[in-house]
């Protein structure tokens, strides 16, 4: 009878704390499956210590990948893509070819379609004047179409010649596309001013991975396409990290700091260039059901001109199986034997590509980060300083950009032939949640044009040294390692 009365008085907590058990055995269960082992101790610690909360948000952003449907559509356009190409030649080691990349090259074939082509030609675009005028050069040179995408797609001032461009190539009779990323642009004011005038210049314009329960168009809403290119007749193509909008991004709390972006734009031209339009089209063909004409073979360059650039297109995102841009990371750091240069603006690295970098760092390769000073989201950049500590002690030299610029672009050099440069970031986002474009370029006079820029970032840069480090406050310390932790909820 005591027994019984006990358990009456006590009948909440007793249900709470089973409740809590089957929670913590479905956390134990569900949340390591296909996940690094820091993921699945994050997730399960947010579901114990916040049980509502932790197991909402883990059906509402738990799963890292796109409906099957969304996979199929791309497993559709990697086959096509695989037969239009099937015939391009093996890269073979040669005078500029370090020995290390036919590996990388198949590696980045196997996982995301494309081949390594040659006979390209590229301008390096590292101020923001410039990449507009070329954005404007390419769209008014548009006979038969041109193709654009931006993870951020906004109308205001500084992007209004691009907008009377597109509207002139409509004029004369050019097929004008347009894709942006739906939570990725609206949340700026120019986003509502620029799907207005695409509808008043007659633009076809689609959302990428769109939010839109009520219409039935619905993902995990984290999953973001944040691509960014613009490809005109299959003559010309542009990529790298900036978005289509002015460099403030018009928001007031980032006015009130004064931050301005700073990016990278490449302007491409030959066989690859048909790379990218088969990225477009797969994007489109992925939110539209429309399929556009388009090939990705290559070419034969004269191998006797320096500037013949040997290059390849290598996507990612939560379409494919593997995490092909980590993957291509990842084997160029292993490869290098002299000298890496990363210039990212958010890193926030898995175990795999932490571990290379201090490796490359230890074993003798000279590595230098190129980051910002400041950054538009305070957890990221916490996340990014609790890596400091290890990096400084494996002898990487971290190159601190001038604040209040936010240095944005996205590119890796390696020794001094080899470079990569695109929409991917080097973190955990990037890696598993982001739609990204990297292209590989191997190419002694385009990597040395590469690493003048590199030299502009450092000459704007203060170097990070162990003491100044070792001086930031416990409160500093404390939240760097809190955001580590929140870093591998995905």
């Amino acid at each position: 009878m005591i027994l019984i009365q006990l358990l009456e008085q006590h009948v909440s907590t007793i249900v709470l704390v089973l409740l809590e058990v089957a929670l913590f055995v479905t956390a134990l269960l569900i949340a390591p499956r296909n996940r690094q082992p820091t993921a699945a101790l994050a997730w399960i610690l947010v579901i114990v210590a916040l049980p509502l909360i932790g197991l909402a948000l883990f059906l509402l952003i738990g799963n890292p990948k796109l409906p099957e449907g969304r996979q199929e559509r791309q497993r559709t356009m990697n086959d096509r893509i695989e037969q239009d190409s099937a015939e391009v030649e093996r890269l073979q080691a040669g005078d500029e070819v370090p020995a290390w990349l036919p590996p990388i090259v198949r590696l980045n074939r196997t996982v995301g379609a494309f081949p390594l082509v040659d006979g390209n030609r590229a301008r390096v675009l590292a101020h923001h004047d410039e990449q507009i005028e070329a954005l404007v050069e390419a769209l008014d040179s548009a006979e038969r179409y041109a193709h654009v995408e931006f993870y951020t797609l906004a109308l205001d001032h500084t992007t209004a010649p691009v907008f009377a461009a597109m509207g002139r190539a409509k004029a004369r009779g050019a097929e004008v596309r347009v894709l942006l990323d739906h939570l990725g642009s609206r949340k700026y004011p120019g986003y509502e001013r620029a799907r207005a005038e695409l509808a008043r210049l007659r633009i076809p314009s689609r959302l990428m991975l769109p939010v839109q329960p009520l219409r039935r168009r619905y993902q995990r809403p984290d999953l973001r396409n944040h691509r960014k290119l613009v490809v005109v007749d299959e003559r010309v193509a542009l990529v790298g990290s900036s978005n289509l909008i002015d460099p403030g991004y018009e928001l007031r709390h980032l006015a009130r700091r004064g931050l301005r972006w700073r990016d990278m734009l490449v302007a491409v031209e030959g066989p690859v260039v048909q790379q990218v339009d088969a990225l477009f089209a797969t994007d489109w063909f992925s939110e539209t059901g429309e399929v556009l004409g388009t090939s990705a073979v290559g070419g034969v360059a004269d191998d006797d001109d320096p500037e013949t650039l040997l290059c390849q297109i290598a996507p990612s995102g939560p379409a494919f199986e593997a995490e092909n841009n980590l993957a291509l990371f990842n084997s160029l750091v292993y490869a290098a034997e002299r000298r890496i240069g990363i210039t990212t603006p958010y890193f926030v690295p898995d175990p795999s590509l932490l571990g290379a970098i201090l490796t490359a760092a230890r074993r003798g390769v000279d590595v230098e980060l190129f980051v910002g000073a400041t950054a538009d989201q305070a957890l990221v950049l916490h996340a990014q300083h609790s890596y400091y500590d290890a990096l400084l002690d494996a002898g990487v030299v971290i190159q601190r950009y001038e604040a209040p610029t936010v240095l944005h672009a996205k590119h890796m050099t390696v020794d001094d032939v080899v470079t990569v440069v695109g929409s991917s970031n080097m973190d955990i986002r990037s890696f598993q949640l982001d739609f990204e474009l990297t292209m590989l370029v191997c190419n002694r006079a385009f990597t040395t044009r590469m690493r003048a820029v590199e030299d502009e970032y450092r000459d704007r840069s203060t170097p990070l040294t162990r003491q100044e480090w070792g001086r930031r406050s416990a409160g500093h310390r404390l939240a760097d390692d809190l955001a580590r932790l929140t870093s591998s909820l995905q």
